[in-house]
């Protein structure tokens, strides 16, 4: 299955969050989320503040239980997060992305933007019946989250860093 753009953007923006709270904590700092919004092209309010920061941390746990959920659970977290927002989805173009789905008003706080995107591209994932695009990382020291957008479904890490400790690992093992 090929996602629309923003359905791609928003869930590797919200594996991005979910996986900053695997330690080493990569969010800590407002600097560390300004750079996080100019990477994910995030539009609309964005205070840079400590408040933010602290609202934007606080989504990780639930964005990382609904794109661990099984698809039943997916579907009651996806509608409670568009009720709960009031999502009203509105197709946009800006800068240069061509048409693509919106679904709070430019206004909306950015924590508020990222947890109705991230249920908004689960609503594609959902249609599809394609959550096994969504997993755990294959190392066993490691929990941070894996979006597999290939087309052979063969990505098994969360990161390079994941990656190369267990091929370097079963190297190793391979020369006993």
């Amino acid at each position: 299955m090929v996602f629309a753009h923003d359905t791609e953007a928003a869930l590797l923006s919200a594996v991005e969050l979910v996986n900053s709270a695997v330690e080493p904590d990569t969010l800590t700092e407002i600097a560390q989320l300004d750079e996080f919004f100019v990477r994910h092209d995030y539009t609309g309010a964005h205070r840079s503040d400590a408040a933010e920061l602290s609202e934007v941390r606080a989504l990780r746990g639930p964005l990382r239980r609904l794109l661990t959920s099984d698809r039943d659970t997916a579907v009651t977290l996806v509608n409670e997060i568009l009720r709960e927002h009031r999502a009203v989805p509105q197709l946009v173009r800006h800068g240069s992305v061509d048409y693509h789905v919106h679904a709070v008003p430019a206004e909306a706080a950015l924590p508020v933007r990222i947890a109705v995107e991230t249920a908004m591209a689960m609503i594609d994932v959902i249609r599809a019946d394609d959550l096994s695009r969504l997993s755990i990382c294959a190392d066993d020291d490691c929990e941070g989250l894996v979006l597999d957008l290939s087309r052979n479904r063969s990505k098994r890490y969360c990161s390079t860093t994941c990656g190369n400790r267990n091929a370097v690992a079963a190297y190793r093992a391979r020369q006993r």
